[in-house]
């Protein structure tokens, strides 16, 4: 049987809207990929994101170009080869690895040879505003056990005081999306240290960030934007001592679980985290979740509507994907 390819943008509405310091949103756009051969279908989405020169456009053409490749057999591992790492590798990726289990009549997590899959408990996003309006955000979330807070630059020391004194009980970890600079980056630091953050995400721009190497680290610090792949990972290590693996940034499963598995050979601490999309863009990731040391996939709780058969929350804590929805 021929292996046939469907490609389509699709969008869904983010609720009351999402910022962090590159800007503000108020839908997710995303990629929905459908491999079909026979009675079987395998799902996979992706997250385009403009800071790596990416669009819905794009993306879906250079999806669209595999589609003779696949129909000729073409499986992960040559995937990996022949498409860079990206958003549209993640969506092929899903795709094929859904595929192979329903082909199998198994799942993913037997394929990958994990214990059966256990709920996670995810962190939940503040976005980015003044002091005053992410403290209200961050009271509204407070029963929540872990916040992730991001931060833009000025005032970043108000506003974490702000989110600290709304939810006293929380775990905080706050992401700057690359927004601060070598001249506020002590300063910024010294007010996540005294609110009793747990993690910095990417402080500096990833073309900076060699200015890590030769500073004191009074908060730990995860590489967001300065990691892909397992190939960063030994340039990062002076740097950082967390890392964040993002789907859409390595290209998909096959190459994060192997960027996990170096990250915890080489002691980093572990962070799965994801672009803002919907349940079938979390699915593949959750496979990391099982063994990282944080998780960050709470894009479905900020949209208006997920997918059918998307991810059951009861709070931050995350159930499996059922197997209607992918894997």
């Amino acid at each position: 049987m021929t292996l046939k390819l469907n490609v389509k943008p699709r969008e869904f509405h983010i609720a009351g809207g999402f910022a962090i310091a590159r800007g503000r949103r108020t839908h997710a756009h995303v990629v929905e990929v459908t491999l079909s051969e026979g009675p079987y279908r395998g799902y996979g989405e992706c997250i385009p994101y403009p800071r790596y020169g990416e669009s819905v456009e794009g993306v879906c053409a250079s999806i669209q170009n595999m589609a003779s490749k696949l129909s000729s057999g073409l499986g992960r591992l040559s995937l990996q080869e022949l498409m860079p790492a990206g958003a549209a590798r993640f969506a092929l990726d899903a795709a094929l690895w859904d595929l192979q289990a329903k082909q199998s009549g198994t799942s993913v997590a037997s394929l990958l040879g994990l214990d059966p899959l256990k709920p996670v408990v995810t962190a939940f996003t503040i976005s980015v505003g003044s002091p005053q309006k992410m403290g209200e955000d961050a009271a509204k979330a407070a029963h929540r056990p872990l916040l992730k807070v991001k931060l833009a630059g000025d005032d970043d020391g108000e506003r974490i005081k702000a989110v600290r004194s709304a939810a006293p009980k929380s775990n905080l970890i706050v992401d700057a999306n690359e927004a601060w600079c070598e001249q506020t980056l002590h300063e910024n630091m010294r007010a996540c240290q005294e609110a009793g953050v747990g993690l910095i995400e990417q402080p500096l721009p990833a073309g900076e960030d060699h200015i890590l190497a030769n500073i004191e680290h009074l908060v730990p610090i995860c590489a967001d934007e300065s990691l892909h792949t397992s190939a960063d990972l030994p340039m990062l290590k002076s740097r950082y001592s967390a890392v964040n693996i993002k789907l859409d940034k390595t290209g998909g499963l096959t190459e994060a679980l192997k960027l996990m598995a170096d990250a915890k050979s080489m002691g980093f601490t572990t962070m799965v985290g994801c672009m803002l999309g919907s349940s079938l863009a979390m699915a593949p990731a959750f496979m990391l979740a099982q063994k990282a040391d944080y998780v960050d996939l709470d894009g479905p709780l900020l949209l208006s509507e997920d997918r059918a058969n998307g991810f059951h929350f009861e709070g931050s804590l995350m159930h499996p994907p059922s197997p209607h929805l992918w894997g």
